[in-house]
C-alpha cells in the first residue's frame, strides 16, 4: 500500500500442483506487477511457472520494457521449459505512479477488468500468444489511464472456468466495490470456492489494485491499511 495505490493478491491453490503466480515490486515512480498461469498441472507446471517469473524479474530489473520482458520470457519458456510445448499465459503491468497511466501486456490471458464507478468492464488490449508458444512473434502492449477511485482486477482462468464459471463475476465485483483490496480478494476467493469448491481443479489467483491518485500524499500508518483507505466499519 502506498499513497497512490493499494494492491492485494490471493492464490487459492488447486487440489493438485498448479502453475499460477502473482508478483509485484515498487520503484520510486512505478508499480510493476504480473499474474501468470503455466499450462497443465504437477511439478512440470510449477517449474515452468518459476522459469517464467524468474525471466520476467531479471528483465524488469534490467530496465527492459514490458514487451521486451514478455519477449524474453517467451524465449526462455520455449527453450528451457521441462515439458515440450509448454507455455504460460500472463498479464504484465507497469503503472506510472505520477500519472496513473498503466501499460499492460496480455499474453493469451483473460483480459484485466477495470471497475470504474462500480461498473466492471474488460480492458481492451492487443492480444498476444501465450509466452513460449511462438517465441519469434513479438508482443504488443496497450494502456489504460486510471482515474482516482478506479480498481483494476486481474484473474487466472481457475476463477472463471469449469464450475467457477457459475459465479456472476460482474455482480460479485460490484458487491465488493467498497471493500479494501485486502478484504476484496478474500471475499472474491470465497465466492469462487462457494460455487466451485471446496477443492478446486485449478489454481484460482486474483490481483486487485486500487488507484488513489495521490502519489505525493504520505501514508498515515506504519503497518496495515491506511485508515483513509481502509473499509469503513459499515461495509461488509
Amino acid at each position: 500500500e502506498g499513497g497512490a495505490f493499494t494492491l492485494s493478491g490471493w492464490l487459492e491453490p488447486a487440489a493438485s500442483i498448479g502453475g499460477d503466480t502473482f508478483d509485484y515490486s515498487v520503484a520510486r515512480e512505478t508499480l510493476h506487477f504480473s499474474i501468470t498461469d503455466a499450462m497443465g498441472h504437477g511439478v512440470a507446471s510449477a517449474l515452468t511457472a518459476t522459469l517464467g517469473v524468474g525471466s520476467l524479474r531479471n528483465t524488469r530489473r534490467a530496465g527492459h520494457s514490458l514487451t521486451e520482458q514478455a519477449d524474453a520470457a517467451s524465449a526462455a519458456v520455449a527453450q528451457h521449459a521441462p515439458a515440450r510445448g509448454a507455455f504460460i499465459t500472463a498479464v504484465l503491468g507497469r503503472l506510472d505512479l505520477r500519472t496513473g497511466v498503466c501499460a499492460l501486456v496480455n499474453a493469451g490471458h483473460l483480459p484485466p477488468l477495470l471497475v470504474r464507478d462500480g461498473d466492471p468492464q474488460p480492458v481492451q488490449l492487443p492480444r498476444n500468444f501465450g509466452l513460449g508458444m511462438f517465441p519469434e512473434s513479438a508482443n504488443h502492449a496497450g494502456e489504460v489511464a486510471l482515474r482516482p477511485g478506479d480498481r483494476l482486477v486481474v484473474l487466472t482462468d481457475g476463477a472463471r472456468e469449469r464450475n467457477a464459471a457459475k459465479l456472476d463475476l460482474p455482480a460479485q465485483l460490484r458487491s465488493i466495490a467498497g471493500l479494501h483490496p485486502r478484504e476484496a480478494v478474500r471475499a472474491l476467493a470465497d465466492a469462487v470456492l462457494a460455487v466451485a469448491g471446496p477443492t478446486l481443479p485449478d489454481d484460482a489467483t486474483l490481483l486487485i489494485i486500487d488507484w488513489h491518485g495521490h502519489h505525493r500524499k504520505p501514508r498515515h500508518t506504519n503497518a496495515g491499511a491506511d485508515r483513509c483507505a481502509a473499509t469503513s466499519t459499515g461495509a461488509r
